[in-house]
């Protein structure tokens, strides 16, 4: 596990330095960690598991889909 600054961040996920602050503001981003003054990051195994819940999303997984077969 690492500190991850925003420039890492915005650069491993994809997003944007507003998108990032947007999805954390909804509850859909990790949180910032505070590491004195004005300085945040993230932390790196969040950020993993942030994308991996995308992936996941993705691929079906731990969305229920109906079954429509009969028989």
């Amino acid at each position: 596990m690492r500190f991850m600054k925003l420039d890492e961040v915005t650069r491993t996920v994809g997003l944007g330095r507003s998108s990032v602050y947007k999805q954390m503001a909804a509850g859909t981003f990790p949180r910032s960690v505070c590491l004195g003054g004005r300085s945040v990051a993230w932390v790196s195994d969040e950020i993993d598991a942030w994308m991996q819940t995308r992936i996941d999303e993705r691929d079906g997984e731990g969305l229920h889909v109906p079954d429509t077969s009969t028989g």
